[in-house]
């Protein structure tokens, strides 16, 4: 909610001063032929350098409002000013300036509101093309890069948590029986029983062919070997199983480098313990004892 507050502040400063400089240069131009307008000197020129600043920042109906008020401005300067004869007020002159007036304010407008469209088009479009980036295209999970920037930001915060780092057991074995759309298909069953399984408040993501990466807060070492061999259990399957290792932040590494290579080394380590080689079931039975 802050981050959208904040966007709408910096969108709305430029038009504000916009609008400021518009009011500025009107009221200075008003005075100055007030005091200071001669016949030929031009000086109600200024208000066409208004109309424009404001339409800018308004858009078109606003912009033909502000063209008929400098009109009226220029009118009242006119029976104001001592030195420019009345006389010439009510004339086909006096009708053109203020046409003149209004078409600037539409026709700056109504570019800069074309404009303004096209830059929230543009700005839609680049954040789907962002969130399609970290996207993985065979899951729908976030991506390798889209994990990085989760980790990085909870090193930043630094809370402790833990990176548990999942393997899918099997999916070889499946692609060799069936083909890589079945192996396909089963990683996206994972991937859709992860997403349940696992709290909504951690970083999930698919960093790898048949790897995972999750982050989930923790407090201690313990509390993170429970996670890893509660999210085995529950994602055990009879074709495919999924193994995790994990590494604890800060108390195993500083780093998200130095957490993935704790957290990589036991899950190696599990993959033994439960009779596994990297996709290929063995034939020892399964062991649930978490490697420290």
């Amino acid at each position: 909610m802050r981050r959208r507050w904040i966007g709408v502040v910096a969108k709305a400063e430029p038009t504000r001063a916009l609008f400021v400089a518009a009011a500025l240069v009107m009221a200075a131009t008003f005075a100055s032929f007030w005091e200071f307008e001669r016949p030929g000197l031009g000086l109600a020129h200024g208000y066409f350098l208004a109309i424009i600043l404001a339409a800018l920042a308004t858009g078109p109906r606003r912009g033909a409002l502000l063209g008929l008020f400098a009109t009226l401005l220029y009118a009242i300067g006119v029976y104001l000013n001592p030195h420019v004869p009345t006389t010439g007020l009510p004339t086909l002159a006096t009708g053109i300036r203020g046409i003149s007036y209004v078409a600037v304010g539409l026709v700056v407008g109504s570019y800069a509101s074309r404009n303004r469209a096209l830059a929230a088009r543009l700005s839609k479009l680049m954040e789907e093309l962002r969130v399609l980036a970290e996207r993985d295209n065979l899951t729908g999970l976030p991506n390798t890069r889209a994990f990085e920037i989760a980790v990085s930001a909870r090193l930043e915060v630094g809370q402790p948590f833990v990176l548990l780092v999942a393997d899918l057991d099997g999916l070889e074995r499946i692609n060799k029986a069936n083909g890589y759309d079945d192996g396909n298909d089963h990683l996206r069953r994972v991937a859709d029983q992860m997403t349940s399984t696992l709290p909504s408040a951690c970083d999930f993501a698919r960093i790898g062919g048949d790897e995972f990466a999750v982050l989930v807060s923790c407090e201690n070492t313990e509390e993170a070997s429970a996670l890893a061999l509660r999210f085995e259990r529950d994602l055990d399957t009879t074709s495919a199983r999924v193994t995790f290792g994990w590494a604890m932040f800060p108390e195993e590494g500083s780093t998200a480098l130095a957490l993935y290579r704790i957290a990589d080394e036991r899950l190696y380590a599990r993959k033994v313990l439960r009779g596994e080689r990297r996709g290929i079931f063995g034939s020892v039975p399964d062991v649930r004892v978490a490697e420290g």
